[in-house]
């Protein structure tokens, strides 16, 4: 399970980072949400919500990380990348700029819990 866990933490790491850039570009370009953008930034969240389960079955099975700052730092990307859907505007670009930037910062977070769960 903790194999799981690592691999999910490098698949939200990639997810993030790229869904992040796609969400960039698509505002820069003023293209907005296309299909691909959308469901990159939606897996992203996705990943990010399975991460935390597969951790919390690591914590009831008593596996603990080494470094207690690991949960904190996990707990905070997926609360970042949660929080477009109650602050962010609710039609337009800015929108979407909200959500990719939420996104690039819990990807950050992402790999500093990845750096104090190893």
């Amino acid at each position: 399970m903790v194999s799981v866990h690592v691999a999910l933490g490098i698949a939200v790491i990639a997810v993030c980072f790229g869904a992040a850039v796609l969400g960039f570009v698509s505002y820069r370009r003023r293209a907005g949400a296309s299909g691909v953008v959308a469901h990159a930034l939606a897996l992203a969240q996705t990943l990010l919500i399975g991460q935390a389960a597969v951790g919390l079955l690591l914590l009831s099975d008593g596996r603990r990380a080494p470094d207690r700052l690991h949960y904190a730092y996990g707990a905070f990307a997926l609360g970042v990348v949660l929080s477009p859907w109650f602050y962010a505007p609710s039609v337009g670009a800015k929108r979407l700029l909200w959500f990719a930037g939420t996104t690039f910062l819990a990807g950050a977070l992402a790999v500093r819990a990845f750096m104090t769960g190893s």
